[in-house]
């Protein structure tokens, strides 16, 4: 198989951003029939079908999907390839520069990447970070790593599985224990209705829900943490919570411990294998090692090794 060049995978990339091969030539200020052959040419060095083609434009195939993730991704070393080797070549140790792109889910944007952003800045003012908040279903952060958009990822992860996406590097954080979240001075909040959301993940406390037999089902789904935060604030009903989703709760809200063994999660980050030792992603590691945890979170770490994509 012949090597894609870069101008073919900025095609790629542009293609299936776009969804368009005239939208796509507009953007690289080409022709569109430059655009179809460079994805013709793709698609006979690769062997699959890259994008189906029709009256509504142009959408990437399984196989598709899959060449543009690594596209994306090959783009990004070639972007930072550059200043890394001429800072190895003269032998220089400070200050890191360029562009450092961040998924997260929203609670731990809230209230674990403010002060890790703020000490980045301090250290680091050449270097700007690009943060993207992405809801942590299906494929969430990871999916963002996984697929080029991002460079490291705050997810959450299995206690010692693989990586949420296969071919990613994953390092826990912080183990952090639920909640339950009630009104202020309610007698009886377990009687209350259940406020749930669709990120409360479930698969980290499935086998404790199901033996909780004074839990009633969910009768309110709200859109994110914080609407289910409001709502139980004003006396609708009462949550199972994650303790970073509980910082900078509104007023009237009262948090209870779930006993001696209450469901917990683990959080970290995840980034590949070849981005993992870029000085702007290990700055970044940095800073988050060092992140001081609020009550209710305990460090925790360990490594999975990156598996086939």
């Amino acid at each position: 198989m012949t090597d894609l060049a870069p101008h073919e995978l900025r095609v790629l990339v542009a293609v299936d951003e776009e969804r368009s091969f005239t939208a796509a030539a507009a953007r690289l200020d080409t022709t569109q029939s430059a655009v179809s052959h460079a994805v013709r040419a793709c698609e006979r060095k690769l062997g699959a079908v890259l994008f189906d083609r029709g009256r509504h434009g142009a959408r990437p195939t399984e196989a598709g999907a899959r060449a543009v993730g690594y596209a994306r991704r090959i783009l990004r070393l070639l972007t930072v390839m550059g200043p890394e080797v001429r800072g190895a070549g003269a032998g220089a140790v400070g200050p890191v520069t360029g562009t450092l792109r961040i998924a997260a889910f929203r609670s731990a944007a809230a209230h674990l990447l403010p002060p890790v952003l703020a000490r980045l800045a301090a250290d680091h003012p050449g270097l700007t970070p690009h943060v993207r908040i992405v809801r942590e279903l299906g494929r969430g952060t990871a999916g963002e790593v996984a697929d080029g958009r991002a460079d490291l990822g705050l997810a959450t992860l299995d206690a010692g599985g693989p990586p949420p996406v296969p071919g990613l590097v994953a390092v826990r954080l912080y183990r952090e224990s639920y909640a339950l979240a009630h009104p202020q001075d309610h007698p009886e909040p377990g009687r209350l209705p259940l406020v749930d959301w669709a990120e409360n993940c479930d698969s980290y406390t499935r086998d404790w829900w199901q033996r909780q037999d004074w839990l009633p089902p969910a009768t309110v789904d709200a859109e994110d943490d914080t609407v289910a935060l409001s709502l139980v604030a004003q006396g609708l009903g009462m949550a199972i919570m994650p303790r970073t989703a509980l910082l900078g709760a509104p007023p009237g809200l009262a948090v209870t411990d779930l006993g001696p063994r209450p469901p917990s999660r683990f959080v970290g980050y995840v980034t590949t294998p070849e981005l993992a030792g870029t000085p702007a992603v290990r700055a970044l590691i940095r800073e988050l090692r060092e992140l001081p945890l609020p009550a209710g979170v305990t460090a925790a770490q360990g490594v999975s090794a990156p598996s086939t994509l």
